[in-house]
Order: structure tokens, then sequence, then C-alpha cells
């Protein structure tokens, strides 16, 4: 069915080709990464959990580019904020946790890792770290290999505005540009580098900066779905093409602190995280999908006790798993002994 807007146009999700059952899945992934971050945050306050780096506020544009990629083939580089992202590549709410408790069937890293350094070969995560920035070297590496081998998929890369000031940033915008790779770089700009407002950062765009790389750039709002997934969408078909790579810049706001270790609020007001509150992606597209009789009230009661449950099944069995063995600290630390030791 055709679904017109006040203005007698198609619906976006229409126009762009994303179905109904699409759309849905899309807010199923939102909720969930954003009920999971919630919950994670209060299982840190209550001493369950070491630590946590939350993603709240920036879960729409991660969901809506997943689903613009090519989730069979291509690569995925993402950052330690991406909780939405990696549930909407094959991760499940099981892993997050085992990552969370550090234990041993952590896909991740088997617990070696801190919570959001994700990893999966089975699903084309290419392990994170802490380093900020390194990730997006490693993505156009990944783009090159894809482009020597004559293979059709692309890195998919992101990190926030402050990492763009970081020199890995540069060298792998510069070296895409000139050999043309089909990587796609999403600078997901939260306004704050740890406690460093994007004002005493940046004195322009950073999409601005593609020009000097011989690269497209694009700024997009980051709390609009559909417009998030039409800037990916195009940036793949013109890697694909052999056109190159596009650095996006998706705008919007870190709503929670920085991670539980940090006061936010030493660094800014209520006032403005209130503020931000209010231009949220989350509400926008839920409301979205109400106004277009996707969505009601009652089904999304539905969702969220289904989703709680979940939760609680994956924190339970993740709280109860046992912890990596002291004789495992080897493991994977030389190449030819996978199990650990030295001959």
């Amino acid at each position: 069915m055709t679904v017109l807007s006040s203005t007698g146009q198609q619906a976006k999700h229409q126009q762009l080709g994303i179905s109904e059952e699409t759309v849905i899945a899309m807010y199923t992934n939102m909720l969930t990464a954003r009920m999971y971050d919630e919950r994670s945050m209060l299982m840190q306050r209550a001493g369950k959990l070491n630590f946590h780096v939350s993603g709240i506020g920036q879960e729409v544009a991660q969901i809506a580019a997943a689903f613009a990629l090519d989730r069979n083939n291509d690569y995925f580089l993402p950052y330690y904020r991406d909780y939405g992202f990696v549930l909407s590549v094959g991760m499940t709410l099981k892993d997050l946790f085992l990552s969370a408790f550090a234990k041993a069937e952590d896909p991740n890293s088997g617990g070696r890792q801190m919570p959001g350094h994700f990893g999966s070969k089975k699903l084309r995560i290419v392990t994170g770290s802490s380093p900020v920035t390194t990730q997006v070297p490693h993505a156009v590496g990944f783009a090159l290999a894809a482009k020597m081998n004559k293979k059709d998929f692309v890195s998919f890369v992101t990190f926030g505005e402050g990492s763009s000031n970081q020199g890995d940033f540069h060298e792998g915008c510069n070296f895409a540009g000139v050999h043309k790779l089909p990587v796609i770089l999403m600078c997901e700009n939260n306004q704050y580098a740890i406690s460093v407002p994007i004002h005493k950062q940046l004195a322009g765009k950073v999409s601005d900066r593609a020009l000097g790389y011989g690269i497209h750039g694009e700024r997009v709002d980051g709390n609009d779905a559909f417009e998030v997934y039409r800037v990916v969408k195009e940036a793949r078909e013109r890697a694909i093409a052999g056109e190159g790579a596009t650095l996006i810049e998706a705008m919007m706001y870190r709503i929670s602190p920085h991670s539980t270790s940090d006061n936010d609020l030493a660094y800014r007001t209520q006032e403005e995280v209130d503020y931000n509150k209010t231009l949220d992606g989350l509400p926008k597209f839920k409301q979205y999908m109400v106004d277009h009789g996707i969505w009601n009230e009652e089904l999304e009661a539905q969702l969220r006790a289904e989703i709680k449950k979940q939760l609680d099944e994956a924190s339970a069995y993740a709280d109860k798993a046992p912890f990596p063995t002291p004789e495992s600290v080897m493991d994977h630390v030389y190449a030819n002994d996978n199990k650990g030791g030295v001959e």
C-alpha cells in the first residue's frame, strides 16, 4: 500500500524502497540497543559490571547505516559506542553481555578486551582496540584488498569527531582518495570528545575535509534515519561503481556521559542535555511509524516486553558463565600455537 504524506508525496521509507517490515526491524534494533544501553548503565551502577561506554542518542544513525549496507558481504569496523550497529549486522544481546562480563565465551575477545571492542570473523566485524582512530587505516586496508582482488564489497568504519583530528584519520582519507578505494567513513559527530566540546575541536565541518583528499563528503542529520540510510546507500553505490571513498558526518548528540567513569555535568549543563533529548531520533522514528499506520502503543508494549525478556535471559546467562581460565592467558599469542605456549 502506498502511504502519502501530508504534502501528497510518498512516505520517506517508500521513496527509498524500504518495506514496512524493514522499518519495523530497524526500530526493533534501535529500541533493543537503547534498552541494552540503559540496562548496562544500571548494572554498572549496581556493581554488576565494571565499566560501560554508552551510545545513547547515536543508535538511529548506526542502525540506518547498517541497513543501507550489504550485511552479508561488506566489512565493518565499528567504534566503541556502536551497539546498535553490531546488533544490526548479527551480534546478539548474549554476545554483548558476555563481553560486558568479560567471560570466556565472549565472541569478541574471550573476555580479554573492554566492552565495546567488537570483533567477529563470522560477521566480518574487524577487531577494534582502545587507541582511538586506529580502525580508519585498517578499514582503508580492507578496501584496498577489495580493489586488488576485484571483490564487490565495501568497508565501513565509524569514529567520533574527536578522532577526525588524529593522524590515522587523515592518513586513511588520503590513501583512500589517492587510490579511489571502496571505503565509507562515517563520523558520528556527537559534539563531545570526552569533555571537549565541538567548538574547541573544530573550526569547520568534518565533511568538508573530504575536499582535501579528493573524496566525496557529506553532512547529514544523524537523528534522521532515512537521510542517513540514503546517504550511506548512495555512498556504497558509488564505491562499488569504482568512484572511491565517501566521508559522511552524521550530526547527533551524546545524551549519556562519556562512560560510567565520567561526570558529564562537570563540563556541560543539564539544560543542554535536556534540550538535546528533544532532538533524539529514536522517539521521532517511532512517531513516524505511528503517523504512517505502521506502529501503535499496543505493539510498542509488546516489543518492550519481549526485549526486556531477552535482556533478562542474556544478562543472567552471561552473569553465570565461567571466566577465562588463568591458563588461557597465553592463547592466541603465538602464531604457531593457537592454544598458547612455545614449542
